[in-house]
């Protein structure tokens, strides 16, 4: 009887974790909330992400957790604002003290792969290969598989498997995209659900595109030919992923959450769509960024105006596969949106939090207190005023007070984590020293060739 009852414990368990969805989190680098084609973008065609936006859940508020890529990029992996990981701004390192969703997630038995940009090494400069003993590797976050550079890439890229370095030929996108199915492919074979987290180095500067990507921008300046064109090629790319999953049968129980790291840049036609601001603000042109979620088994099509940000998706996953409560740090800037996968659209319950030093912002809902200098707040209503143009700190004094008291709270429990008392330690361990790749003893035999791949 007893083994009889073992062997059921057995089976059911083995279903369970059948049934649990892999996980594919796409991000691109520096596109805007109006650079696709669903936001009425007047010379950009998605035809592959609007097919997502129509199958999925598509955020028409959805966040950077911050206006600069590395800091939102460890809120995807943390679940926590920026300022507690030790990522104040672009270039710094994840702490090793953080717990991350990829550790969650291979601990729970899923394979685990990071392709593209990384930028969480305490490296600055163009993207090169990461070296296989760098202690801030994806693989210190738990990837088993990572094919990776430090920063932006475009065609052509010279990348890291696991610390050895591979030439690559063609467009960054579609590379990382192809090597991130043969990833896939296995887990699949294996009968195993996956993490694949794919950080994609378009649009980010200095734009090189194929000519065939860009002739349909041919009247507008070079840069913003190129700009356009590295999207044509990630748009594309995202079709060949789904094509992927639905060739590999495990499209229907596979998530794809795709959006981007921060706000747009300074280009024509404008990458923001009439918001405020670009990337590098807590105005909504620089945290306001495209965001969808696939998942064809479960998600009904639906457009919602409730706010969401990347600090969400860690919770979101460990509600959904049921990880153990101790996956996360106690102090979580995230929440769950699992009920809103699901279909209802009630408010937030949890105000946004952004912070970058000093300066930030918080969103509860509709409303929208915004830091702009030591000691001066600005209260905006999102849904009334698309620019936030109206100042309402004066004409809301309750809603101007409650937000204020609680970003200042906000600020002393940042302060807190950045003192280290989030860890079991009560401080935080010795972090690597912030610089460009170029001044780093590790890679001075490979400064030569990394120099004249970046002329090319």
């Amino acid at each position: 009887m007893l083994k009889r009852l073992l062997l059921f414990f057995l089976v059911a368990t083995v279903i369970q974790a059948d049934d649990r969805p892999s996980i594919i989190l796409i991000m691109t680098d520096d596109q805007g909330w109006g650079q696709v084609g669903y936001n009425n973008h007047p010379v950009l065609k998605t035809p592959n992400l609007d097919a997502m936006a129509k199958n999925g859940l598509r955020f028409d508020r959805f966040y950077a957790g911050a206006p600069v890529c590395s800091p939102t990029r460890a809120s995807v992996l943390t679940g926590r604002t920026n300022m507690r990981t030790g990522v104040s701004t672009h270039g710094y390192a994840l702490r090793l003290q953080e717990k991350s969703i990829a550790t969650a997630l291979k601990k729970a038995g899923y394979a685990t792969g990071h392709f593209g940009k990384w930028h969480l090494n305490a490296l600055r400069g163009p993207g090169i290969p990461i070296l296989g003993d760098d202690l801030w590797s994806p693989g210190a976050f738990g990837f088993e598989t990572w094919l990776t550079v430090t920063n932006f890439f475009d065609i052509d890229p010279y990348m890291s498997r696991n610390g050895k370095f591979e030439d690559f030929k063609g467009d960054s996108s579609e590379v990382i995209v192809r090597e991130s199915l043969k990833f896939i492919a296995k887990a699949a074979k294996d009968k195993k659900p996956f993490l694949a987290v794919i950080w994609d180095g378009s649009p980010h500067y200095p734009f090189i595109a194929k000519n065939e990507d860009k002739k349909a921008f041919a009247h507008l300046d070079p840069m913003s030919q190129s700009l356009h064109g590295e999207l044509v090629a990630f748009d594309r790319s995202v079709g060949a992923l789904r094509k992927g999953l639905r060739d590999l049968n495990i499209a229907d129980n596979t998530i794809i959450w795709f959006c981007s790291d921060n706000g747009g840049l300074e280009v024509k036609p404008e990458s923001v769509c009439g918001l405020r601001g670009k990337k590098g603000d807590f105005f909504e042109g620089g945290i306001r960024v495209p965001g969808i979620i696939e998942w064809p088994a479960k998600i009904k099509p639906r457009v919602t105006q409730v706010p969401a940000v990347t600090m969400d998706i860690f919770p979101t996953i460990a509600d959904l596969v049921d990880l153990p409560k101790d996956s996360m740090l106690d102090i979580i800037d995230g929440i769950s949106l699992k009920d809103l996968m699901f279909g209802s659209d009630a408010k937030r319950t949890k105000a946004i939090p952004f912070a970058m030093g000093k300066k930030g912002a918080l969103i509860d809902n509709d409303y929208k207190l915004l830091s702009v200098k030591k000691g001066k707040f600005e209260l905006y209503n999102l849904a009334d005023d698309h620019s936030e143009a109206n100042d309402l700190s004066n004409s809301k004094p309750e809603v101007f007070t409650k937000m204020k008291k609680e970003f200042l709270t906000l600020q002393a429990s940042i302060e807190q984590s950045q003192n280290g008392k989030d860890y079991p330690e009560g401080k935080v361990n010795p972090q690597p020293k912030r610089g460009f790749w170029k001044d780093d003893a590790r890679y001075k035999d490979y400064i030569e060739d990394f120099n004249s791949r970046l002329k090319r």
